[in-house]
């Protein structure tokens, strides 16, 4: 019986009035965007585990065809750069029908489109590429992790239709090579809350010793309890550290806890440099700690940025080197931060952080966070915004064996550039360039135009100009910056509210904030591996649980 138009709105219906589904997953939560692939996995299993349930959805191959793609983004993981015969989303449906039939070699697929025709017609293949085209795309076009994506969603659709007693090619493999292990008997959240206070208690244990206060002997007060408080504070969005203490004197179960200016005139003591020094100390055991998993490699792609607090609406008299002006330009004032985080595959870990003071380049800030990022990993590559965009802070980069993707900003000659492309309607073109670094030496970079297809724009403002000393290709990682903009709006919830102008004490709350992050993204992953052997990039640990149970604990929190 083939799917009907009822039978899919059926499905859909049910799925958007479930509460427990989330679908799309690029919607439903910001660690996912159109071109993540961990989002497109969980849309997959979400969508499969409801379609096979109706009575009228008996084919995996139907499945396939019907399987909303349009809303994914493929570019990100596409390796070739120029026009093709074949898209992506056509293309993946295909290689989906091959993981489905375990079939070797692409041969088989070729005779099966061949031979059905409505499932040709569904893909929308007016002739069947022949066998050499699909082994190119699925060994040179389609890069890696989509390749494994496809595998894990194969699986998913197996599972799914094989509980249903839908007839299935073949039965499932026993592992997928990564991510969706042990999909067949999900963990409950029983198994999963145990396994985090479990692991949080051990990763609480493993930071503590970096962070320290110097009160000298005898204090009544441990200093534990001021962690205690700090990750209180962090639990609950926009708390002060005197509304704070005053509840975390009920809750917490020690005797005696500080009070709000007890803890804000300790921690104003802290210097930004010991504040760093204790920051990097507790991320370098996190990092270890993850090291001895088989799914971390401390090797990866990082994304540096600054990001501003809320708006100052103060007096700032003496102190407008560190209450600097926004990012755009604008009459308002504000603190920044700077940070480098991992991106990509990797577990977003905030590898550094630092402030942002008037008078500092950005070559100075770069430099800075990559020296420490480059002690804990092996960095291959760096994201940055176009603020970035220097031709002395991009030969700083290159120096350090590093490639880069940088937006640039449109100046006359990209502007004129990009109405000639506009009148040629091309989507995509290269230069090579030479970019001045003064007395008579060069850096040599490429220019890569892309057009938006989803612009607003009916100018020349439909494209984007990226500066990379990698393969053009590469302007495509861009897309995995988006995940820095996730986290920056997680660490802002996590940070205590003040309106005092000490610098160190706001800038304490905002490395504080990203610690925490970065400890609940470290919790997640060693719970996924401990349960499932294997890492996803959507968290199965809230942050909230974390936090509750680092409050707990002795140590940081």
């Amino acid at each position: 019986m083939l799917p009907t138009h009822l039978s899919r709105r059926k499905v859909f219906r049910e799925i958007a009035t479930t509460s427990c589904y989330q679908w799309p997953a690029y919607d439903s939560t910001p660690l996912y965007d159109r071109s993540s692939l961990g989002g497109l996995e969980e849309d997959v299993r979400t969508v499969a585990r409801v379609w096979f349930e109706h009575d009228a959805h008996e084919s995996v191959e139907n499945f396939v065809c019907c399987l909303p793609l349009e809303y994914a983004e493929f570019e990100a993981h596409d390796h070739y750069t120029g026009k093709t015969r074949y898209g992506m989303e056509q293309l993946v449906r295909a290689f989906l029908l091959k993981e489905l039939h375990g079939w070797e070699h692409e041969s088989a697929l070729v005779e099966y489109l061949d031979k059905c025709s409505s499932v040709r017609k569904h893909l929308g293949f007016e002739s069947v590429p022949d066998q050499s085209t699909l082994w190119r795309t699925w060994h040179q076009r389609f890069e890696p992790a989509l390749r494994e994506t496809i595998q894990t969603a194969a699986r998913s659709i197996l599972i799914q239709a094989d509980r249903a007693d839908v007839p299935v090619p073949r039965q499932p493999p026993e592992r997928s090579s990564r991510r969706e292990q042990s999909n067949e008997v999900a963990p409950t959240q029983q198994e999963i809350l145990a396994r985090v206070e479990e692991i949080t208690g051990q990763v609480s244990e493993i930071v503590h010793p970096a962070f320290g206060l110097d009160r000298g002997e005898g204090c009544e007060i441990h200093q534990n309890a001021f962690w205690e408080l700090q990750t209180y504070l962090g639990m609950h969005e926009n708390l002060a550290a005197n509304e704070g203490a005053r509840s975390f004197l009920y809750e917490s179960n020690r005797q005696r806890t500080p009070l709000g200016h007890n803890h804000r005139a300790h921690l104003r003591e802290l210097s930004i440099g010991e504040i760093r020094e204790m920051y990097r100390e507790a991320v370098k055991r996190v990092v270890d700690r993850l090291d001895e998993t088989d799914v971390f490699h401390r090797a990866g792609l990082v994304a540096i940025d600054i990001t501003e607090e809320d708006p100052f609406t103060g007096d700032r008299e003496d102190y407008e080197d560190e209450i600097i002006g926004t990012k755009e330009n604008t009459d308002e004032y504000a603190y920044q931060w700077a940070t480098v985080q991992l991106v990509g595959n990797a577990v977003p870990l905030v590898l550094d952080a630092r402030p942002v003071r008037r008078g500092e380049t950005r070559q100075e800030i770069v430099e800075d966070l990559l020296d420490s990022a480059q002690s804990l990993l092996h960095i291959d590559g760096v994201l940055m915004d176009r603020e970035f965009d220097s031709q002395h802070l991009l030969e700083s980069v290159s120096q350090r064996g590093l490639t880069y993707v940088v937006p640039k900003r449109m100046y006359t000659s990209e502007k004129a550039q990009a109405k000639r492309l506009l009148r040629r309607g091309q989507d995509y073109y290269t230069a090579d360039r030479k970019l001045h670094l003064g007395k008579n030496e060069w850096h040599e970079t490429t220019f890569v135009y892309k057009r938006n297809p989803n612009s607003d724009r009916d100018d020349y403002g439909q494209y984007a100009v990226f500066l990379t000393n990698a393969p053009a290709g590469a302007v495509r990682e861009y897309s995995y910056r988006w995940e820095i903009e996730s986290g920056y709006k997680s660490i802002k919830r996590f940070m205590a509210a003040t309106t005092s102008k000490s610098f160190g004490l706001r800038f304490f709350y905002f490395a504080f904030a990203c610690l925490l992050y970065s400890i609940w993204r470290a919790v997640d992953l060693l719970v996924q591996v401990a349960l499932t052997d294997g890492y996803g990039r959507s968290p199965i640990v809230t942050a909230q649980n974390t936090l509750t149970l680092l409050q707990k604990r002795t140590g940081i929190g």
